[in-house]
């Protein structure tokens, strides 16, 4: 039968029977093309459920690191909020501020020298020449310490390349303690670019240079100098608004500036309720660019601020040898107090200076005001203690500060205006007197 069926089929079979009852029954049978699919879709069954079980235990294995890392993870949450909580404790949030305090304990005791401010101008320029190879005219450092007798902040402007960073580089190596460079960034826009800020993930505060200064200075009598080289490449007035307002409270005590809103019990020495009051030995001395890449300096900053120019280079001269004077900050200030109470500003002065007043307000619009004329009471006498004159004086504050705001106004205007102004000049304080205000004149009548 299988014979004759695989005949007749002309293909090789395969016979499906079963043996019962002492017989053979066949139950079917299959052609071999048949059979061959039937094997190769059972291989490609198997496949796919191969690969599906390859993926459950891909995903599962998947599953399993998950939990892994999670529970990892949780474990070093648990560990660092429990080093969290025991940072006040244990580890100071502002660490370098602690080290100051262990320094500061541990230095010895400083003698300081002492010296007249006529003395100190003309000991400070032959250092510079001699020792650091910079040359100023007198006049120059008669201005810069003068400025330093009127406040704590020092605008020294001009070209680049005439040695504004480098003068207040000098007085710092000048007076034993180098002075703090704080290069001002474009981004600059409010205090925590200068000082730092708290960090809530570490629960560390990120600690400026400027601000460790800050703090450094209240414990001790050094002079200190902090440069803000380029001060108008951002807005001064943002980053330094705080700083101004502080600078302008009679009393140095109340100048408290908040550095964290709360306090630790590991907190610094002198950081008390999470406040630092600003040190009276600190000068702020910003350099400024007259440039396209800057900003104008607004008259909020002028008003407040001793204002230098350095228009030009000091041709080289032999300086005597002079080495660096360690002056205490309270012992400048002593000379600066000497200054103001033996030399006054003279009734004729301030009469001159009244009728200049008077004729500013009715033909220009603009005034002295009382900030000017107290800064002028606090300059002229230390200028005049230096080696200057009362007249040299009045010209500086009135060049640098009264008149720089007549570029505000028309050109129509200063054009009939700046040759009488020149000529009531002449006539008040003589015609070889007040140079800087003539020759800043006839320049602003030129570019009108």
């Amino acid at each position: 039968v299988i014979n004759r069926v695989a005949g007749q089929q002309g293909e090789n079979l395969t016979v499906f029977f079963t043996e019962g009852g002492g017989s053979m029954r066949i139950l079917g049978y299959l052609p071999m093309a048949a059979q061959t699919v039937m094997l190769w879709g059972s291989a490609a069954t198997l496949a796919v459920y191969l690969i599906v079980l390859m993926l459950l235990i891909a995903v599962l294995t998947a599953y399993i690191l998950a939990a892994l890392h999670l529970l990892r993870k949780g474990k070093q949450d648990e560990t660092q909020a429990k080093s969290v909580a025991g940072t006040s404790a244990h580890e100071p949030r502002f660490s370098n501020l602690s080290r100051i305090d262990v320094q500061q304990k541990q230095q010895p005791a400083v003698s300081y020298v002492q010296r007249d401010l006529q003395q100190i101008c003309e000991e400070f320029r032959n250092y510079a020449a001699s020792e650091l190879g910079l040359y100023y005219d007198i006049a120059d450092i008669r201005r810069f310490i003068a400025g330093l007798g009127m406040g704590r902040l020092m605008i020294i402007r001009g070209m680049s390349g005439t040695g504004k960073t480098s003068l207040a580089y000098a007085a710092g190596a000048f007076f034993g303690n180098p002075a703090v460079i704080v290069p001002v960034q474009p981004m600059w826009k409010e205090r925590a670019d200068m000082i730092g800020y708290f960090n809530e993930f570490t629960k560390r505060f990120n600690e400026t240079t400027l601000l460790c200064k800050l703090y450094e200075a209240g414990g001790s009598e050094d002079i200190y100098i902090t440069v803000l080289d380029e001060v108008n490449i951002s807005r001064i007035e943002y980053y330094f608004a705080e700083f101004l307002s502080l600078l302008e409270i009679p009393d140095p005590q109340q100048r408290q500036l908040e550095v964290v809103s709360d306090s630790w019990d590991n907190d610094p020495q002198r950081l008390r309720g999470g406040k630092l009051c600003l040190p009276e030995n600190m000068w702020f001395i910003g350099t400024a660019n007259n440039d396209d890449s800057t900003f104008a300096i607004s008259d909020k900053v002028y008003d407040r601020a001793a204002v230098l120019d350095l228009d030009k280079k000091c041709a080289p001269f032999a300086a005597k040898a002079a080495s660096n004077l360690r002056i205490s900050w309270r012992d400048l200030e002593a000379q600066f107090a000497q200054a103001r109470s033996q030399v006054r500003m003279s009734a004729e002065g301030e009469q001159k200076l009244a009728q200049l007043d008077e004729h500013l307000r009715t033909h220009l619009g603009i005034t002295f005001g009382n900030r000017i004329m107290r800064q002028l009471r606090e300059y002229v006498p230390v200028m005049v203690a230096c080696g200057g004159t009362q007249t040299g004086a009045m010209d500086d504050i009135l060049a640098r500060k009264i008149l720089r705001k007549l570029e505000q106004l028309s050109p129509v205007l200063l054009r009939s205006e700046i040759p009488v102004l020149l000529t009531l000049l002449e006539e008040l304080f003589g015609e070889d007197q007040m140079p800087l205000s003539r020759e800043y004149l006839a320049r602003l009548l030129k570019s009108t």
